[in-house]
């Protein structure tokens, strides 16, 4: 199952989240993320090679996009590693100046726009004519790792700086917090 991430729209709803994990562990860090609005997408390698991609299809069941995830250029469809097996997670979506450039081509030929840019990928990533989604210029960033054999890695960042050294785009920044109170502090930088 790909299940959704649970939002928080308030600090208080960050120490909510605090208080339940400190229940159950006593040494606790967080990395601190932006969210990317677009698709989410599971990429899964097997001895380096790139031989599945799916969405969250129903939540139980994803949908395999293999195909039009092989035209996203950042996607790497061979890594340098001997691992058996590597799932990642990662965000599809289009850029601003991409989905521009869209909208001012769809007005031009009297074609109904989209409205933002997380529908103008999510629509194409689950077509099945990869050729269009080839067209539209969109971008990914690997935030997960899902699955993992032969390397064990215990800690959300060192999974980051491992997925960057692999060669997966990952967000341009992070921060890794001791506390809740250094959390809401990036989270309002």
């Amino acid at each position: 199952p790909m299940e959704s991430l649970q939002d928080a729209f308030s600090d208080e709803e960050l120490y909510d989240f605090e208080r339940r994990v400190t229940s159950v562990l006593s040494d606790v860090e967080y990395t601190v993320e932006p969210k990317i609005d677009g698709l989410s997408v599971s990429l899964e390698y097997r001895d380096g090679l790139f031989f599945r991609g799916s969405t969250r299809g129903d939540g139980l069941v994803g949908e395999d996009v293999t195909a039009n995830l092989r035209t996203i250029k950042a996607i790497p469809l061979k890594i340098d590693t001997d691992l058996p097996l590597l799932e990642v997670r990662g965000e599809v979506y289009m850029p601003h100046s991409s989905f521009d450039e869209l909208v001012l081509r769809q007005d031009e030929a009297g074609e109904k726009p989209f409205k933002n840019p997380r529908n103008a990928a999510a629509g194409p990533l689950r077509q099945k004519n990869a050729a269009i989604t080839a067209k539209r210029s969109l971008d990914v960033f690997i935030f997960n790792i899902q699955q993992i054999e032969g390397v064990e890695i215990t800690k959300h960042d060192e999974s980051l700086e491992y997925l960057k050294k692999l060669g997966f785009p990952i967000l341009p920044f992070y921060y890794t917090c001791d506390s809740i109170t250094d959390v809401l502090d990036s989270v309002q930088e």
